[in-house]
């Protein structure tokens, strides 16, 4: 089911080129993070997942209308991601394409993103994606497909740290023998 959200935090962005994760197959893929006081947004997004947990035909491929059973797509930042700054007071979900299809990337007046680097992780966007009932090799539940980013607005980028100039000592090197 096509769906697109509103306000969304980009993160762990392999939209340009795809990522293989633990010896999977390579996806493009991230994880869209949901501001927990976005009303509206998670209103949404509860909805068309309850429409799916509802569905008949969902139902009967899944073997079962226990949504406990199932793995549910929107997750609490502040449970499953409690180590990472970036989750508090967040719901997540993490969306994937298939390298026969890319995600459709765009800038605020919907042109095509020239540089890479103006998305990225921590910049906010909004998405398009596709949910759809999954019964595969004993998994079950609703997975999320990535169709489209387009970004909204920069902010701080996330990463694990920053390197500054200090960082770097010349306490270390020892010129003599430095290139011998």
């Amino acid at each position: 089911m096509k769906f697109t959200t509103g306000k969304a935090r980009l993160s762990y962005a392999h939209i340009f080129k795809t990522y293989s994760n633990e010896g999977n197959a390579p996806k493009y893929s991230c994880s869209l993070l949901f501001p927990k006081t976005d009303k509206k947004n998670i209103e949404r997004l509860n909805k068309l997942l309850q429409g799916m947990l509802a569905d008949p035909d969902n139902r009967q491929k899944w073997g079962t209308s226990n949504a406990a059973a199932l793995k549910m797509p929107l997750r609490d930042g502040d449970v499953e991601k409690a180590d990472d700054p970036n989750y508090k007071g967040m719901l997540f979900l993490n969306a994937s394409a298939n390298p026969d299809y890319p995600p459709k990337v765009v800038l605020l007046d919907r042109t095509p993103v020239a540089d890479p680097s103006e998305v990225y992780s921590g910049c906010w966007v909004q998405a398009v994606l596709d949910f759809y009932a999954y019964n595969s090799h004993g998994n079950k539940g609703i997975g999320v497909g990535l169709r489209g980013i387009r970004k909204l607005k920069d902010d701080k980028p996330f990463t694990k740290s920053e390197v500054s100039d200090s960082d770097f000592s010349d306490d270390f090197i020892d010129d003599d023998d430095m290139f011998d």
